[in-house]
């Protein structure tokens, strides 16, 4: 199985990168099933049902979510009929949505786990345990596990792709919007990066204006933060997984520019 997740898509510099990069992609490595992290896609906080059904129309299986994803009203619309949509399952008891599901695309079957850290983001329930009561649930099942672990903490993030490797296919990091270089496949098969990266502009800070950074870096005082529409940059990584025993194959990071971004 070829599975291309795809790093936090912000606003519309992000939806226009998205857009303009996903043909070539396929073509280059036929992914089974696609995911995206989209809880910055509309204006950077959030995700609408339009947006959604945007990515869906594109090609796009599932989308994760993260500390952004009540920050659009427009989701309590339609995440509980949304199945391909996950937010994170740490989130307390009766959180509207689904912290987990499972994509069938190309005669494929790929599980989905969205988790968020407790570090330096707000206090939820533990992240460790979830995947563990996760993990013995959907390993009975399913062998091709993805869990977008959205946390802040490198750290944090290292431990996690520890406590599962084995035990899912891919653990992936989101959220800091900065691709890291750690892209490895762990002892027992999972194949493991930090951080994803981020879909949108190169020229902001993580996607945002940088003239609204500077100024609350700079003076401590309340900022407003628009997404920046400079040219973009796009990060991602592929996997490939073994149909028999669900273990990683072969990873590879994926990073594109707007004015070099056609593939070789």
């Amino acid at each position: 199985m070829n599975v291309l997740f795809i790093g936090d898509i912000v606003g519309k510099t992000g939806r226009k990168a998205l857009r303009a990069s996903l043909p070539e992609l396929k073509s280059k490595y036929n992914p089974h099933i696609i995911v995206v992290n989209g809880e910055n896609a509309a204006s950077g906080r959030g995700i609408t049902s339009a947006i959604a059904n945007e990515f869906f129309n594109w090609g796009i299986h599932g989308i994760t979510m993260g500390n952004h994803t009540w920050d659009n009203r427009d989701i309590f619309e339609f995440i509980d009929d949304e199945s391909r949509l996950v937010r994170p399952a740490n989130l307390p008891p009766g959180t509207p949505g689904r912290g987990y599901t499972v994509i069938k695309a190309n005669g494929k079957e790929l599980a989905i786990v969205n988790l968020m850290g407790r570090t330096y983001l707000p206090a939820i329930d533990c992240p460790f345990r979830a995947a563990d009561e996760i993990m013995d649930k959907l390993r009975m099942k399913h062998k091709h596990i993805l869990v977008d672990f959205h946390a802040e903490a490198t750290s944090e993030k290292i431990a996690m792709g520890w406590h599962l490797d084995g035990r899912a296919s891919i653990v992936v990091g989101t959220h800091t919007h900065v691709q890291s270089n750690d892209d490895t496949i762990l002892p027992n098969g999972t194949a493991y990066l930090t951080d994803t990266g981020m879909v949108g502009s190169k020229e902001g800070v993580l996607g945002m204006q940088r003239e609204a950074v500077l100024y609350k870096f700079k003076t401590q005082l309340p900022a407003r933060f628009q997404v920046d529409e400079g040219k973009w940059h796009f990060h991602a990584v592929f996997v490939q997984l073994d149909d028999a025993t669900g273990k990683a194959k072969k990873i590879e990071k994926i990073r594109l520019y707007e004015d070099e971004w056609r593939m070789d």
